[in-house]
């Protein structure tokens, strides 16, 4: 077994890949640019080696500088992660020549499946069923178009060399063909240094699900089930679960056993990933074999017990897998939610900046539930510009998927981050969602479910009930504890009020006390809309997160102080609340509401970014739906339309300049 390997890979898959080194008692290394200085993998490896400018094309992607530490520190073996080098077979070839291991599959099964039209072209002769598309090169727009109008519309184009949903466009017609080859191949060139991209059928309705293999260098291949995919936003997956709640046994073996036919057809020997699009007569076909360690691969772990990094290293040490097929039981369920550095009420546009605070919920076992989370930051730490823009992967695992996504929910709700914008609300939203909860499922549910975007959502009656018990709670406990201030100059005298008034959102809900006696912990009965609700918590103030039960039912809540009130989030709902007498409420009602400014006449930069080009001139007339601008952030690029006819008046940005959230990019006379 090794005594020292290398991570060439940072943030939560770096300390992910430490964590099970460091409990098979394998000395880490990590490396860092100039960015991840302070990083937590850094902080948590046995060494750490810089590695070059901030930009990933002159760090973590320049094989020299990865292979001079490994020289440096003595380094035996190097685990890629995913993204960056870890599916290059130069770079495997490279370590190879210097004698490093790579924690990985061979260079050719690296090239026979991480290039995606090679991959198809591949599974083909293999007879392995594939969408139908073209794997040829495509030489320019027309003939793109040409392409997609043999195939049918519509149409997926993607980049050959891509991953993680950049470089990959759908077309639903001949006008989008032209557009979005060219932003296809733009993305990929900026992402991955290769522009070829191809064109295949995209199927209406479709389920993206993947089987994990397992193989090593003595013959033993195993498929260790299923994971599902399918709830993606541009392409880009948000929240996974093992195993799917469509598949039957028998088409879970039949993709299982063609998965491992595929892996041993070339000669795999790691942990990698089939993905299969399935359509909704459980028809499945073949898209790719991702060469690596998948984002999602936690949610396996779970459900099996297998800890995947831990057996691709003993792979890459020589030794055979411990287990056959017959060995590998399904237990449970599992699901994991992706949080991103992103604001979902601004089109999940990226966000960048510093966690002010980060308190995720604890891990571990809880009942019969476990909470993990996979995470590369803390608080205190800075979201770059220059990265992926995920925070940390949250894990649950139960018994069943109710249990399940109920133990995801109320971690979700307990999960504190401030600082930045972020994905925590839609995916605490997603939690309660009735077509998610059913698990009838497709690729196209955010956009099918959300066609405008994730707008802030309105608590229906129940739910202001619910919030306005938090908030009333929240609010005597807070009195309480001011009553009891060694400097109070002169506490209140008399009984506690009765009758209250909690301002939810716009409206108003009428509290009464039934038991008028503050104590700690909190355990009151009150009477709201005409139900009697027995309230329960150990909240303190100044504690971000508000645990406790009301009518019986259990909440965990995110409370902050704000002027005159507080913020409450619960289950996707962010709303602020304040408490009243009501003759407060009275006055309250007449308060004048204050309107936002008017920028109906700008183009605002909708998130930290680069302008890579602006697409009209001062003066010119635009048509509603055409380009204004392209803004590229975190390397995915953002096209800017015009709304409606105008005029464009005063250009204040230019290409190559870096602008804030909300800066000026064009003015509409």
């Amino acid at each position: 077994m090794f005594k020292k390997i290398l991570i060439a890979n940072r943030g939560e898959i770096a300390c992910r890949v430490i964590k099970t080194a460091r409990r098979m008692g394998i000395a880490t290394v990590a490396v860092y640019s100039d960015a991840d200085r302070d990083a937590l993998h850094v902080e948590m490896a046995d060494e750490a080696v810089h590695i070059g400018p901030a930009a990933a094309a002159e760090s973590y992607l320049v094989a020299e500088k990865i292979i001079a530490a490994c020289k440096e520190t003595g380094a035996e073996a190097v685990h890629p992660g995913y993204g960056f080098l870890s599916e290059r077979a130069s770079f495997c070839e490279a370590l190879e020549k210097e004698g490093i291991v790579f924690i990985g599959p061979k260079p050719k099964a690296i090239r026979a499946m991480g290039d995606k039209i090679e991959s198809k072209k591949f599974a083909n002769a293999a007879k392995v069923s594939t969408v139908p598309g073209y794997l040829g090169v495509i030489e320019d727009a027309a003939h793109a178009e040409k392409i997609a109008g043999e195939i049918g519309y519509p149409v997926m184009i993607k980049a050959s060399a891509g991953g993680g949903g950049k470089g990959m466009r759908i077309a639903w017609n001949e006008a989008a063909v032209c557009d979005g080859f060219d932003r296809a191949r733009s993305e990929a060139r900026s992402s991955f240094g290769d522009d070829r991209v191809f064109i295949e059928k995209y199927i209406v309705d479709p389920r993206h699900i993947e089987i994990q293999v397992l193989a090593d260098a003595h013959g033993n291949a195993v498929y260790l089930g299923e994971r599902e995919c399918s709830i993606q936003r541009r392409n880009q997956k948000v929240v996974e679960e093992a195993p799917s709640p469509f598949l039957d046994e028998k088409t879970r073996q039949a993709m299982g056993k063609q998965s491992v036919a595929l892996a041993k057809a070339v000669d795999y020997q790691s942990a990698g990933t089939v993905e299969f699009i399935v359509d909704r007569d459980r028809n499945f076909y073949f898209l790719e074999m991702n060469t690596r360690l998948q984002v999602e691969h936690p949610v396996t772990e779970l459900v099996t017990g297998i800890d995947l990094v831990e057996q691709m290293i003993r792979v890459a040490a020589d030794e055979a897998l411990p287990f056959s097929q017959k060995d590998i039981k399904l237990n449970g369920w599992a699901i994991e939610s992706r949080l991103y550095a992103e604001d979902p009420y601004r089109n999940f546009l990226p966000s960048i900046g510093r966690l002010t605070r980060y308190r995720p919920p604890a891990e571990g076992r809880h009942g019969n539930t476990i909470v993990r989370n996979d995470t590369g930051v803390f608080e205190g730490a800075e979201i770059s510009m220059y990265y992926d823009p995920m925070i940390a992967k949250l894990c649950t695992w139960a018994p069943d998927r109710p249990a399940a996504i109920d133990a995801m929910g109320q971690a979700l709700d307990g999960f504190v981050v401030d600082g930045i914008a972020h994905n925590l609300p839609f995916l605490a939203a997603l939690m309660t969602h009735p077509r998610w909860r059913e698990g009838r499922l497709s690729t196209g549910f955010i956009a099918e479910e959300y066609p405008d975007g994730f707008a802030p959502m309105v608590p229906d009656q129940r739910e202001e009930t619910m919030l306005a018990a938090v908030a009333l709670s929240a609010s005597l406990i807070e009195a309480n504890r001011r009553e009891r201030h060694v400097d109070r100059l002169r506490a209140s005298v008399g009984d506690l009020r009765e009758e209250w008034v909690v301002k939810i959102g716009g409206s108003y809900v009428p509290v009464r006390l039934i038991d008028g006696l503050v104590t700690i912990p909190f355990d009151m009965e009150m009477e709201a809309v005409g139900e009697k609700l027995h309230v329960i918590t150990d909240w303190r103030p100044g504690d971000p997160v508000w645990n406790g039960a009301v009518g019986g039912q259990a909440v965990t809540a995110q409370v902050r102080p704000v002027l005159n009130g507080m913020l409450i989030d619960w289950q996707g709902l962010a709303v602020r609340a304040g408490v009243f007498t009501p003759r407060h409420a009275e006055l309250d009602r007449l308060m004048p509401v204050k309107l936002p400014p008017d920028t109906s006449k700008l183009l605002l930069c909708p998130m930290p970014g680069l302008v890579i080009s602006i697409a009209v001139a001062e003066g010119q007339e635009v048509k509603a739906g055409e380009t204004l601008a392209v803004v590229e952030a975190m390397k995915m690029e953002n096209v800017l339309r015009a709304e409606r006819d105008l005029v464009v008046g005063k250009i204040n940005a230019k290409p190559g300049e870096s602008l804030a959230v909300d800066a000026v990019i064009l003015e509409f006379a």
